[in-house]
């Protein structure tokens, strides 16, 4: 049965964690990090069955070469502490098919991230066929077609969170009405439903 879940993140540099590491192992890739001189591998990682990168219009072209864009992100930062990339995980509603989730997926990510300037780099992992869902690797700075720009600053609002919590049942709940499925997910908690059952 379909269930709500969007869990987000960012990925800081303060606790030890890199953009390309990250987007490697998402993607089940193999990218070579400028940086730090060395490669993450994660070829071999199993249930990776897409990934794409979406981009304003107006981005260059290398934005679609996973391993340019991650590398263009970590040079952009100089800080030691410095938040790289922002993540979302989401779950895929099971009722649908396979091309029925991409399209949910890209919809949301286009309408939600890529129109207000970011780059995404979304990855669906079906490790677990009963848990079938999608990571949305963000990035937070600016872009055009020069490269990056300042951090968007209004992208950490807490209340843009909620937006996208919201968004993301109304996206999921439209695209199950339209293959024609009963069941819809709500992105609030339990006791703002109304609802006495514990989360699990």
């Amino acid at each position: 049965m379909a269930i709500y879940h969007l869990r987000a993140q960012v990925i800081s540099r303060g606790k030890g964690r890199s953009a390309i590491a990250a987007a490697a192992y998402r993607a089940a890739d193999r990218i070579h990090d400028d940086r730090l001189g060395r490669d993450h591998s994660y070829e071999n990682k199993q249930g990776v069955e897409y990934k794409e990168i979406l981009a304003p219009e107006n981005a260059p072209a290398w934005v679609h070469d996973r391993a340019q864009l991650w590398n263009h992100v970590e040079a952009a930062e100089s800080r030691k502490d410095a938040q790289v990339a922002r993540e979302m995980d989401v779950a895929l509603p099971v009722e649908l098919g396979k091309d029925e989730q991409v399209a949910l997926l890209k919809e949301f990510v286009s309408d939600q991230f890529v129109k207000r300037g970011m780059v995404a780099d979304v990855a669906i992992h079906r490790d677990n066929p009963e848990n079938p869902h999608a990571h949305i690797m963000l990035t937070t700075r600016t872009i055009d077609e020069n490269g990056f720009g300042q951090k968007a600053r209004e992208w950490n609002a807490k209340e843009m969170l909620m937006d996208w919590r919201s968004e993301w049942a109304l996206c999921a709940n439209h695209h199950l009405y339209r293959a024609n499925q009963q069941v819809r997910i709500d992105h609030r908690s339990f006791e703002a439903q109304g609802i006495r059952l514990e989360p699990t």
